[in-house]
């Protein structure tokens, strides 16, 4: 009877318990009911990426941490592997809670004293770290426990995983596999060893007591254990394991990449929510032309910076932005970014002088000019070196950089048209107090960039078509091409004289090249393209302080050079477009062998040659669309003969004393007509023919 009372008892016992045990699991469910799931969403840092995605500059989110973006494709399968092997290997198959671990955790705990290894699932740990919990109670771990159940309810396997490698804390401000991989190996997660991914996966369990720069000794043990662990458990072959156990642990961090940091500054403050920004900046190429700003200045002098852009010709990309010596050096005033520092640009412009004058049909390279010493209006242009060398062609006054022929030759085109033109390009020069355009500009006497300066030159290596220079990837051009800087044959007449016989960068491969000096010798310049790249060079001091002896010739020249062949070498310039007058100073037709002063220009302006026919801006049917033009009528009044007629810059005819002429243009679209007269003076239309 005893013993019938006794089962009776333990029956009951047993019942009673199971109804505790199902009433408990029911109010569990209820609760994890009722839990909302914990957000995974945590701020990353800022990445600013260069073309080949490589990382120029990141940036840490608000509370100081480096949190980079990690795509869990771009994560080594093998340390993804490994971290689930240790920390969760029923990860795919459990609802958030791993019973099987959870229950050897408690033995461990009751038989040891301690646990040996916890019963956290990656899904409770995401909580964890999402909240920042902590959860050393017992309620504290019971919280974990049901919104771990809960988030499971509203997120996949994958989403949970690829949170933990954003949130996975590795020592001092670090968190997740990315910001770790290239603080502690100084690479992306992409591709690891089986050393660096257990490392990686043992420094998260004990980040601070772990961390290698602090204990080298207890890294490399917890990451040893986890090597064998992984090759007792099949995971990892035993002879990999070893392996990698020889190897040693780093033993201190490294700095994220800081590259064309002005320009990584810029793009996020234009962007400031864009979690990951990428800029058309080759990483290589900046880390190299960086390097060579700083070697070059520390060379130059003290206080010296040193600016360098690459801009793609085809595209117009920007290759490499840099804006100073050094970032962080504070003589240089590294933090000045002297590629948007508005500066004199010396000499530099003269090229653009002459090309506009090329395409007016006033000049040609071997046109005779007068370097001698002459006022214009007060204003009294002298040369650098204070010599002048008296009758000389165009091509040698561009050549030598000479200021007198120069101002004649802008006093022709006009400064406001010079100022005019650079707009088109999308360049805005700054000039002196609001003051209006004045022959100073050609000699520097206006503000530009280095980046005017490269954007302008680009035009020019392009045949006078501009383009947006652009350092944003995903930026969008103009959804109309902007108007030429120059026509075509007048960028060609400029290049060819820029690219001369003492222009050659490396072996018989030349460069258009122009140099510049500002006032005071506070700024040298080096202006250099080929048939690929275009490169500016600025050096001085960001303080505007004048450095005597500075020449763009001396100082920038070489900067240039090495810019090209860290780029990858030279390219040829393209062939000349067809049209060009070449032609010496005695076959070029009477009012091209001699520049004309402008003020007897001005002077019979009103008796100056006119274009009667075509008008300007007008479409004029020859019947090309039906496969058989016809010429194109073209008629003169004023002005004093022989005439000599141009299409586009290039001579097409010389009538003695005839006012109309019958021209075959050579296709379909727009065509610039000039005129010049005996005496030089011009006039020009611009018409669309079909």
């Amino acid at each position: 009877m005893k013993k019938r009372h006794l089962l009776i008892a333990s029956v009951a016992l047993v019942l009673s318990l199971a109804a505790a045990g199902a009433v408990a699991v029911v109010q569990v469910r209820a609760l994890v009911d009722a839990t909302p799931p914990v957000d995974l969403f945590a701020p990353t840092s800022q990445v600013v990426t260069g073309r080949n995605g490589d990382i120029l500059r990141a940036y840490t989110v608000g509370n100081g941490l480096w949190r980079l973006p990690v795509d869990p494709a771009r994560v080594d399968p093998s340390y993804v592997r490994l971290l689930i092997a240790t920390e969760d290997r029923r990860f795919r198959e459990h609802d958030g809670v791993d019973p099987q671990a959870l229950l050897r955790a408690g033995w461990q705990l009751l038989t040891h004293g301690r646990i040996v290894s916890g019963g956290s699932t990656l899904t409770m740990q995401v909580v964890r770290l999402s909240e920042r919990l902590h959860t050393r109670s017992p309620s504290g771990k019971f919280g974990q426990i049901v919104k771990a159940l809960a988030l499971e309810r509203f997120a996949g396997k994958d989403d949970i995983l690829a949170a933990y490698l954003g949130l996975a804390p590795f020592g001092g401000n670090l968190e997740g596999v990315r910001s770790a991989s290239l603080a502690w190996f100084g690479k992306e997660p992409a591709r690891l060893t089986p050393a660096e991914a257990a490392f990686l996966v043992a420094l998260p369990q004990a980040p601070e007591a772990r961390r290698p720069d602090r204990d080298p000794v207890a890294a490399k043990a917890a990451r040893d254990r986890i090597l064998l662990r992984a090759a007792e458990a099949g995971v990892l072959a035993r002879a990999d394991a070893e392996a990698a156990i020889a190897e040693p642990v780093p033993t201190r961090r490294r700095d994220f990449p800081i590259l064309a940091a002005q320009a990584a500054d810029r793009a996020v403050a234009s962007a400031p929510k864009a979690g990951d920004i990428r800029l058309s900046i080759d990483g290589k190429l900046q880390a190299s032309l960086e390097s060579l700003a700083a070697e070059r200045a520390s060379a130059i002098g003290p206080n010296v910076s040193v600016a360098i852009m690459v801009a793609e010709e085809a595209s117009g990309d920007v290759l490499a932005s840099v804006g100073s010596a050094g970032l962080f050096d504070a003589r240089r005033s590294g933090y000045v970014d002297m590629t948007r520092a508005v500066r004199s640009p010396g000499s530099t412009l003269k090229p653009f002088i002459y090309g506009l004058a090329f395409e007016a049909g006033i000049a040609h390279p071997e046109t005779l000019v007068e370097d001698r010493p002459t006022a214009f209006a007060g204003y009294t242009p002298n040369n650098f070196d204070k010599t002048f060398r008296g009758t000389v062609t165009v091509r040698q006054a561009l050549s030598d950089s000479l200021n007198v022929p120069a101002i004649q030759t802008l006093e022709l085109v006009g400064p406001a048209r010079l100022i005019s033109r650079f707009r088109r390009a999308g360049v805005e020069a700054r000039l002196p107090d609001m003051a209006p355009a004045n022959l100073a500009v050609g000699l520097g006497g206006v503000g530009l960039t280095l980046n005017d300066l490269t954007t302008l030159y680009t035009a020019l290596a392009r045949g006078g078509r501009p383009i947006a220079l652009r350092e944003r990837a995903d930026a969008v051009g103009p959804a109309e091409p902007p108007k030429p800087l120059m026509d075509e044959r007048a960028a060609a007449y400029v290049t060819g004289i820029l690219a001369g016989p003492l222009a050659a960068v490396r072996g018989d491969v030349r460069v258009a090249v122009k140099t510049g000096t500002s006032y005071g010798y506070r700024d040298a310049w080096a202006m250099g393209y080929d048939g690929r790249y275009v490169v500016g060079v600025w050096v001085g001091r960001p303080d505007g302080a004048p450095l005597p002896g500075l020449m763009g010739v001396d100082v920038a020249v070489p900067i240039l050079a090495d810019s090209f062949v860290r780029a990858g070498g030279t390219t040829r310039l393209p062939p000349d477009p067809p049209g060009l007058l070449r032609a010496s100073n005695a076959e070029l037709p009477p009012p091209l062998q001699r520049l004309r002063g402008a003020r007897a220009a001005v002077a019979q302006r009103d008796a100056g040659p006119e274009i009667a026919y075509p008008p300007t801006g007008a479409r004029v049917d020859l019947g090309f669309r039906a496969g058989a033009p016809q010429p194109l009528a073209l008629k003169v009044r004023n002005g004093k003969g022989p005439f000599t007629w141009f299409a586009d810059g290039a001579p097409v005819a010389r009538e003695p004393w005839a006012r109309q002429f019958s021209y075959f243009p050579t296709g379909a679209g727009f065509v610039t007509l000039s005129v010049v007269d005996g005496e030089g003076r011009a006039d020009r239309v611009t018409v669309f023919v079909e």
